[in-house]
């Protein structure tokens, strides 16, 4: 083999990439020099697409088919390059497999519990998790702006930015939107519609689309759920006195099995029934009554400008007082009088206008 020969076979005629893994987002095909020989075939496969760096700056983008590498098919590196009427030499460039197939179950999930304020239960803090799928739509932004000069990119070095963005917009959407915890469970599809359009823009931004996203569960801690189990246990069991009467009778079967005799036996049937009247009178012992309701302030109808107003409290009518809207003479009526009376003649308006200060006398 000549000296030619050799040279020739250190350049690279394809130029392809094959990968077996399941997270490489970005690969950087290695070649001797960054020599691509002129004429080189570039194979660029289904789910692929090879971006072309000049001396740092990025020139074309080929997508998913087979090239052969001229000056017709290279019109940015062919200008970056200085190539007016062709070239028959080796040229050095950087190629760039990017993967834009979709990167499927990524984890998303809260690392401390959300605190919101439920209508039913108050103060809370939940938990939430989910999956997500995403996808490379603009190869040389996502060159650009992610990867940078990295030799081979996985979704693990962009992954916990992504999950961050979305817990940061799930958390303001769920404190928006004041679904009550317990209805939450019927609401996932329209969280993960919601958020999935959020996030869209933001995502785009780093050429990328998010495909896919899932809301698997949200939970309250273990203290809330132990609570609110035990709350359902009631629902559950319904009429108390039953309850109470079913597991006395399981209590006297198991006591009439006691292996100590019929003594034991008749003891524990005893102890039943004893215990059975007791939990039934106490469950049906009525309870005691509640305060009655505080009365409620009496509220006036005031004439003002010929026509009727109100009603107003008391603190209202203070006001008017005070702001002159109200005088002594001005009629004035409530439930339980038998016309309208001035408001200086009704005993609980009185004080009111005791607190009034008197016109300012007029000056000299």
């Amino acid at each position: 083999m000549g000296l030619w020969e050799k040279i020739k076979g250190e350049f690279i005629d394809i130029i392809e990439w094959l990968d077996s893994s399941s997270d490489t987002m970005v690969f950087r095909f290695e070649r001797h020099g960054n020599e691509i020989k002129y004429g080189a075939k570039l194979v660029v496969r289904e789910s692929q697409s090879a971006v072309f760096i000049n001396e740092g700056r990025l020139a074309d983008v080929f997508h998913p088919g087979t090239y052969t590498l001229e000056t017709k098919n290279m019109p940015i590196l062919s200008t970056l390059m200085g190539w007016k009427y062709g070239f028959s030499s080796p040229f050095k460039a950087e190629v760039y497999f990017v993967n834009t197939k979709r990167f499927r179950d990524q984890k998303w999930g809260t690392k401390n519990p959300i605190m919101l304020r439920d209508q039913e239960f108050g103060p809370v803090r939940l938990r939430a998790f989910g999956t997500f799928e995403f996808r490379v739509t603009d190869p040389a932004k996502f060159i650009k702006e992610v990867v940078g000069t990295d030799h081979e990119f996985t979704t693990e070095e962009i992954s916990n930015q992504l999950r961050n963005l979305i817990i940061t917009r799930f958390s303001d959407i769920l404190g928006e939107s004041r679904i009550p915890v317990l209805d939450l469970a019927a609401n996932y599809d329209e969280l993960s519609e919601f958020i999935s359009k959020k996030i869209t823009a933001e995502f785009k931004e780093y050429g990328l689309d998010v495909t896919k996203m899932l809301v698997e569960n949200i939970s309250l801690p273990p203290a809330v759920e132990e609570a609110l189990d035990k709350r359902s246990s009631m629902g559950v069991i319904g009429n108390l006195n039953a309850f109470t009467q079913f597991q006395a009778a399981n209590s006297m079967e198991a006591a009439a099995k006691n292996p100590g005799g019929m003594a034991a036996g008749g003891m524990g049937m005893g102890m039943g029934f004893a215990m059975a009247n007791q939990m039934s009178q106490a469950a049906s012992a009525p309870q005691p009554a509640g305060p009655p309701p505080l009365p409620q302030a009496a509220q006036f109808f005031a004439a003002m400008g010929g026509q009727q107003a109100g009603p107003f409290d008391a603190t209202q009518l203070k006001q008017m007082a005070v702001s002159g809207s109200l005088t002594r003479e001005t009629l004035v009526w409530r439930q339980g009088m038998a016309q309208w009376t001035p408001a200086g003649s009704v005993m609980e308006l009185a004080q009111i206008f005791g607190q009034v200060p008197p016109p300012f006398p007029p000056k000299p």
